[in-house]
């Protein structure tokens, strides 16, 4: 029953757009292009900055990611987008922010979207992100320290999945995101366990500052759900509450762009020696915590319980009874 309670989420979840917005193709140098499927034509024509990738996933999918870079980008933006969007129509959007946030940027397409290979689910989307990540460390060269990750509507999910497996992220941004997948559709109030995207759960392992966006209008995914996450957060950072904000429009609002940049630049000043402060902050509560010894124990109180002695004036340690800490 769960199963399928879980299956029926999941089919509500995701709706990729049919067909596909674009398709790659692969040039005589072997290079991969991006195809509007409209226009016929490279989706960009000055494409020295953007590498179209296929990154196998440990389930077995190929999926498509695009790296667009920045030369002047000291962090690097992974987007997971929404449920209803492939790669063509996010485009326009990852080189507005490759320039305004000035960061390198790579989107993916997830498992059955755009020229993905194979089916969109939950425990897929996970993969999906990990192989991505994985790309990232092994081609670019770029740690986690140096990685903020950004997650729209559904791709909170997947995006909350990653930000909890690594201690030393830089940042997260949550975009109209979910507290869980059931919570949306029926708007209860807490957890089952054929529930899906259990962000409510995870989003208390992240460890970095989190920046939440979202609107006051939401039709979609409520309001409550953004506020909800950025109270549970560990590092909340100035949440940005657009008024009049919808799901998918939010991008319009001017604040959208200035709060963002505003979040990358303190990202970008957080020194590695700040960074590293606070972890040893951590580690010292962790040592506190656990130790025994006397400078760190608190103080506790002795009772003293004499015994009268047998015989009057007699000093035998037999015949005292000695306090015992309680």
């Amino acid at each position: 029953m769960g199963c399928l309670i879980s299956q029926l989420a999941a089919k509500f979840a995701f709706f990729p757009p049919t067909p596909p917005t674009y398709q790659v193709k692969k040039r005589d140098d072997g290079k991969l292009v991006a195809v509007s499927t409209t226009s016929s034509q490279p989706i960009t024509i000055d494409d020295s900055s953007l590498d179209v990738l296929s990154i196998k996933t440990k389930r077995g999918n190929k999926i498509i990611a695009f790296y667009l870079r920045n030369p002047y980008a000291r962090l690097t933006l992974l987007y997971s987008h929404g449920n209803a969007a492939d790669l063509g129509q996010l485009y326009d959007l990852f080189v507005q922010l490759k320039a305004n946030l000035r960061v390198n940027l790579i989107g993916y397409d997830y498992s059955g979207y755009g020229a993905s290979t194979g089916q969109p689910s939950e425990y897929d989307t996970y993969a999906d992100i990990e192989a991505v990540y994985e790309c990232l460390q092994t081609e670019y060269g770029i740690s986690q320290e140096d990685l903020i990750l950004y997650g729209q509507s559904v791709g909170s999910g997947p995006t909350l999945h990653l930000a909890a497996k690594l201690p030393r992220l830089r940042g997260v941004v949550l975009h109209s995101a979910i507290l869980s997948g059931l919570r949306v559709l029926c708007h209860v109030k807490f957890t089952l366990c054929c529930d899906i995207y259990k962000n409510v759960n995870k989003i208390r392992r992240v460890k970095c500052p989190v920046l939440v966006i979202h609107g006051t209008e939401e039709d979609v995914v409520n309001w409550l759900h953004g506020s909800g996450l950025w109270k549970m957060a560990r590092e909340p950072y100035e949440p940005l509450w657009i008024k009049g904000g919808g799901h998918c429009n939010l991008e319009l609002y001017p604040d959208y762009v200035r709060h963002l940049c505003r979040f990358v630049q303190e990202m970008e000043d957080m020194t590695t020696q700040v960074r590293l402060k606070k972890i040893r902050q951590t580690l010292n509560l962790q040592k506190r915590s656990k130790c025994s010894c006397m400078s760190c124990a608190p103080m506790r109180s002795c009772r003293i319980n004499l015994r009268r002695p047998k015989c009057r004036g007699c000093f035998n340690p037999s015949c005292i009874k000695w306090p015992k800490c309680s």
